[in-house]
């Protein structure tokens, strides 16, 4: 009997094919998550608004936004605020910066 055309070599074909779509596609991924934590990680560095979850020890927990001329300057600003408020059991935690 003859082998039917197109049998193993046409699988092997399939098979890199598929490898070579599905590799690409995660390279995708990789490169597109690359670019969005360096846009976050620049952001943390950057002037503007920043939001920030503030927890506190009592369960009082709430989210503000705060400006200043990086994330540690407004997270400094807003621990300073509640201090003053009375709220030194509340760690303002960075969430991002907001687009203006």
């Amino acid at each position: 009997m003859e082998a039917p055309r197109g049998g193993v070599s046409s699988m092997k074909i399939t098979s890199i094919l598929g490898a070579a779509v599905a590799g690409a596609i995660v390279a995708a991924g990789v490169a597109l998550a690359g670019n969005f934590a360096s846009s976050h990680h620049g952001d943390y560095f950057a002037a503007g608004t920043h939001q920030f979850y503030v927890w506190c020890a009592d369960g009082t927990d709430y989210m503000t936004s705060e400006s200043g001329s990086s994330a540690d300057d407004a997270q400094s600003r807003l621990y300073a605020k509640a201090k003053n408020a009375g709220k030194a059991n509340c760690w303002p935690v960075w969430q991002g910066r907001v687009s203006e």
